[in-house]
């Protein structure tokens, strides 16, 4: 299982979760995809989104404003 980061600071909402929609469809089921996010929307879509396609929010924190999600391909 490998982990690919995802750099969305300073992008404002839908695009954080636009662009996790994305990457998390170029890696492996099975792998996780880390987001930073400067949106805080983004506390609120990235676990909806996450629900909604099935794939699984593994870890969520912020520090320093900067929100961190680790999502877990598994569709």
């Amino acid at each position: 299982m490998a982990d690919h980061p995802l750099n969305t600071k300073g992008l404002q909402c839908p695009l954080p979760v636009l662009r996790a929609r994305k990457a998390l469809k170029a890696i492996a089921i099975g792998d996780t995809l880390t987001v930073e996010a400067t949106d805080p929307a983004a506390v609120r879509d990235v676990p909806a989104f996450c629900e909604a396609t099935g794939n699984v929010l593994r870890a969520s924190d912020e520090v320093d404003g900067v929100y961190r999600f680790v999502i877990e391909r598994i569709v």
